[in-house]
């Protein structure tokens, strides 16, 4: 092997390492800035307590498949109310305080940000999205709704398809916020996204010009992977198409990102 060769292969070996340590300390340093953001725990507390009284409430005309047949229809709202705030905190936060333009005028690597919000967007999103179904069958279970095993692998499976969504919709929202540098613009995205109404409106329009488009939506692609995880369908090519669109878009958001010019 030649010497340039190998200086090439040192440099190339050396960079990947920085841009890594650069990406992880991002990383860390987001995660404690987030576990130290009092209102996520006032606002998800608030949730929890509104989620029991809505259940409380319901509980008065349970029947045996309550359970299950609740939490999907609840679950539904986890990525506009939930994921709605975590989007806002780990995406628009930045734009807000213009703590992006110092960490991209600090050296950082902009495709690297990209990838390390949409890692901690998946990380808090995971946690979310398992937790609340614990939440679920514990307050079922405690207003006397009992939760089998079979029951509760359904409702995780449930909770699953939404945290996709969620991880979906945050990704397709990033393109705006990088692109746009607005959190308003971004945020609205993200909603019209997580209530249905992109999806909804791209929907009615494929269903007249491509019908068999339809099913090829994010809220589609979804749908097949969790009948496959309950079903035993097939789910290799609903899951090939999920990471087309997550990797489409944190493809976009790096080169929109790259082009934008940062002000203060």
């Amino acid at each position: 092997m030649s010497k340039d060769a190998l200086a090439f292969g040192s440099a190339w070996s050396f960079g990947s390492a920085l841009a890594l340590g650069s990406a992880l300390g991002l990383l860390r340093g987001e995660l404690y800035r987030l576990l130290r953001k009092k209102s996520m725990f006032i606002y998800f507390g608030a949730l929890a307590a509104g989620y029991f009284v809505v259940a409380f409430i319901r509980s008065g005309g349970f029947h045996e498949g309550s359970a299950v047949s609740d939490a999907l229809t609840m679950f539904s709202m986890l990525p506009a109310l939930a994921g709605g705030f975590l989007f806002a905190s780990i995406y628009t936060d930045d734009l807000n305080s213009k703590n992006l333009i110092y960490l991209v005028g600090g050296g950082a690597n902009r495709a690297m940000i990209v990838v390390a919000k949409l890692a901690l967007a998946a990380v808090f999103g995971a946690a979310v999205f398992v937790l609340v179904p614990l939440y679920h069958c514990a307050v079922y279970a405690a207003l006397g709704q009992a939760v089998s095993a079979g029951m509760a692998a359904l409702i995780f499976a449930g909770s699953a398809k939404y945290l996709l969504a969620y991880l979906a919709f945050s990704a397709l929202s990033g393109i705006v916020a990088y692109g746009s540098q607005r959190a308003t613009f971004a945020i609205v995205t993200y909603l019209l996204l997580a209530f249905g109404v992109v999806g909804t409106l791209v929907s009615l329009a494929l269903n007249t010009f491509a019908p068999g488009l339809a099913s090829h939506l994010v809220s589609g692609v979804t749908d097949r992977i969790l009948v496959g995880i309950v079903g035993g369908g097939p789910l290799a090519l609903p899951i090939a198409e999920y990471a087309v669109y997550v990797l489409a878009a944190v493809i976009l958001s790096a080169v929109v990102f790259h082009r934008k010019e940062m002000e203060f």
